[in-house]
């Protein structure tokens, strides 16, 4: 019998349910080439196995890949050499019996070779590569949009900083691939929640109040020697006068406790304030800002501790509450609660996570620092101990950023003088240099952001030139208007007259575009955007510069015409999705 998951892929061949941007017949058309390919081999899968000439009836899922050589076609699949071992069959013979029922496909190919040891090439016809064109036309802003994540809601927190300075640029990078795999995830059918965690409660805050206060004193007349434990940022002072400009010197005469409360929320306040105005400039809008203290304010952390208990997985040592995270794969018990009764920080990451999935989000992404990789199996442990899948919870680390001027190393000190905060990065090259720049490198590995070469409007500068390619067609168009040259709308085409291999290979791009998008989301990594937007744009850049769009054959101009302008829906479309913006001059 079939596999769950094929009998799952082949009742919705058969069943599907059209989204509103898809109704009708252009649902068969939507469909990116691998998919039709592989509705091709389920079916000719099924029909080896119902005609019992060759397999057994169990296959895996199948793959296909673009193979290294023009010559080896377009998509090959290795899927005879998959089934061999198990239909104990030579697999070229698998691959020779699923050729011959794939047949002509419905003139999806020209033809189809079997290669090596049961290789599968497909070559598709150019006529079919073209048909992506009309599928961009036909979708528009929604094309490259998925169904994957349909039904599912993701609950998503990123950057989450200490409300007790700026936001730096380590900040900044987690707030951009935060802000894109969200973005990715709702293009791909998730329903996605943004949230930002407020570290509001425990020592920071405490720490920052007595900071604050220090400086008020100090600003005051009063000789400080600054604790090396308080925090030292020259914004303290600005907070600090402008305390003295609105109150004077009347907290000198309140008890320090109450003193150091009020600058602790004061100075909380502000900061926070601060760094949600610094996000939106970024282009990082958040859904819910949920605070820490709030957990211990309505009992969401001792009541998370009694769950844990109830379950077994408590004991007490040394007087201090434990969670037998060992059961679960950590490599040590942590604390729940200190001997002096006071509760952790973990404890409140168990509330929290706790409270999360009772909100009835089907999966939770966090966005940590890199110096957090430790803190992963402890948090899946919290949530196998709850009885939750650890599965449902995904992190994403992010690793530092090294920050460069002109290829020289920048001092990472405010007293220095350098950019050392988020909001003077983005002043100086801007919001989608900043992003862009961000989101060029796996976000686990270490990336380096050269200020100058942000700035640089040339080649060698990756955001300005894939949005200079978007800038391009714009400025073709404009050229089109003038001659009287019309954008052809659907169906206004000959495709017979592209004719180069480069105007192909354009069409082979853009039908890459549903399945980045879809891999960005599976694997929350964002920069395979950014990687296809830069093939994309080097592609375009390279055509527009060997070749003429508007000649003085019309039809030709205007398939051409119609070519470049899917290249713009979908730079575009990819550029949004990273919170970036597509300018029509430059």
């Amino acid at each position: 019998m079939f596999p769950q998951l094929f009998r799952r892929q082949a009742a919705e061949q058969e069943n599907p349910k059209t989204p509103p941007d898809r109704q009708g017949p252009a649902e068969k058309d939507s469909m990116i080439m691998k998919e039709r390919l592989k509705q091709h081999l389920r079916t000719a899968l099924e029909t080896c196995y119902r005609e019992d000439t060759l397999l057994s009836g169990l296959y895996p899922e199948i793959f296909l890949e673009v193979p290294g050589h023009a010559e080896h076609g377009d998509f090959a699949t290795n899927v005879a050499l998959t089934l061999a071992r198990d239909e104990k069959k030579a697999p070229r013979k698998i691959a020779e019996a699923l050729a011959a029922a794939l047949g002509k496909g419905d003139g999806l190919w020209s033809r189809i070779e079997v290669a090596g040891p049961g290789f599968i090439n497909f070559y598709l016809n150019r006529r079919c590569w073209y048909g992506v064109l009309d599928e961009v036309v036909r979708h528009g802003a929604a094309y490259g949009r998925s169904r994957i994540g349909e039904g599912k809601r993701v609950q998503l927190e990123f950057v989450s900083a200490n409300p007790t300075g700026p936001l730096h640029i380590g900040h900044g990078r987690g707030a951009a691939t935060g802000d894109a795999v969200a973005s990715v995830l709702q293009a791909a059918g998730y329903e996605v929640q943004r949230e930002y965690y407020i570290n509001d409660a425990g020592n920071q805050m405490n720490t920052l109040g007595r900071s604050l206060f220090l400086r008020y004193r100090e600003l005051l007349g009063e000789i400080i020697a600054f604790p090396g434990d308080c925090y030292q940022g020259d914004y303290l002072r600005d907070l600090a006068n402008e305390v003295v400009d609105a109150e004077g010197a009347r907290y000198l005469d309140l008890p320090e406790e109450e003193a150091v409360g009020y600058f602790a929320k004061y100075g909380g306040d502000k900061i926070l304030a601060g760094i949600d105005a610094d996000l939106k400039s970024f282009g990082v809008h958040f859904d819910d800002w949920y605070s820490e203290q709030s957990l211990y304010d309505r009992g969401a952390v001792e009541r998370g501790i009694a769950v844990l208990k109830e379950r077994g997985l408590t004991y007490e040592e040394d007087g201090a509450l434990w969670f037998r995270t060992t059961d679960f794969g950590d490599d040590k018990d942590r604390v729940l609660k200190r001997s002096n009764g006071v509760t952790t920080y973990f404890a409140s990451d168990v509330a929290y996570h706790k409270e999360k999935f009772e909100r009835g989000f089907d999966m939770v992404v966090d966005v940590w620092g890199a110096d957090h990789h430790g803190y992963v199996p402890r948090m899946k442990a919290v949530l196998a101990g709850l009885g939750q899948d650890p599965e449902s919870l995904q992190v994403i680390l992010v690793q530092l950023v090294n920050l460069l001027r002109g290829g020289s190393q920048v001092a990472m000190s405010t007293r220095s003088g350098e950019f050392v905060t988020l909001r003077e990065v983005v002043d100086e090259v801007g919001r989608d240099a900043c992003r862009f720049f961000f989101l060029m490198r796996r976000s686990d590995s270490q990336l380096d952001f050269d200020l100058e070469l942000a700035k640089q409007q040339s080649a060698e500068n990756p955001v300005y030139y894939v949005q200079y390619a978007h800038a391009r067609v714009c400025s073709i168009n404009r050229n089109a208007a003038e001659q009287k040259v019309s954008v052809p709308g659907l169906g206004e085409v000959d495709f017979d007259r592209l004719v180069l291999d480069e105007e192909l290979d354009l069409a082979r791009m853009l039908s890459r575009y549903p399945e980045t998008i879809e891999g960005a989301a599976g694997n929350f990594e964002p920069h395979r955007v950014t990687f296809y937007l830069q093939e994309l744009a080097a592609q375009f850049h390279s055509y527009y510069n060997r070749q003429r769009v508007l000649i003085d054959d019309m039809e030709t101009s205007r398939a051409r015409l119609y070519l470049v302008n899917c290249v713009r829906i979908v730079l575009e479309n990819a550029l949004r999705v990273l919170g970036i913006s597509a300018p029509e001059q430059m």
